[in-house]
């Protein structure tokens, strides 16, 4: 884990992310589709360094995925720290965020709550 590299703007975990290896994260121009995403445009237009701090629940652009949104909701919740040490936790015990592709154990939900809750104990 990169934690240094945060929470993307949509809530995606740049520090768990592995497109692009020499990607820095959101803030850094260097994810794929940054130059048409929604939700950077969205939040800087706002003056918000992150969707999760936006008083609206959108489902914008990547927001439109139970993952990114999930993040956002938990951050917005629970803040980006303890969102970045349950990512942490999780992927110590075996939790993958990017299986196959962009895939991983965290697409595998339909219900916003139960995956926030997954996110919170680790467990299914």
């Amino acid at each position: 884990m990169k934690r240094e590299l945060g929470i993307a703007r949509c809530g995606l975990a740049c520090c768990l992310c592995t497109e692009k290896a020499d990607c820095n994260g959101c803030g850094s121009n260097g994810c794929p589709g940054n130059d048409i995403c929604e939700n950077k445009k969205c939040s800087i237009t706002k003056g918000l360094t992150h969707c999760y701090e936006c008083e609206e629940n959108c489902r914008k652009g990547l927001l439109s995925k139970i993952k990114p949104y999930a993040f956002t909701l938990f951050a917005k919740k629970y803040g980006e720290e303890k969102l970045l040490d349950c990512l942490e936790r999780n992927e110590k015990n075996g939790i993958v965020y990017h299986r196959n592709g962009i895939n991983g154990d965290y697409d595998d939900f339909d219900d916003v709550e139960q995956l926030m809750d997954f996110i919170l104990t680790g467990v299914r």
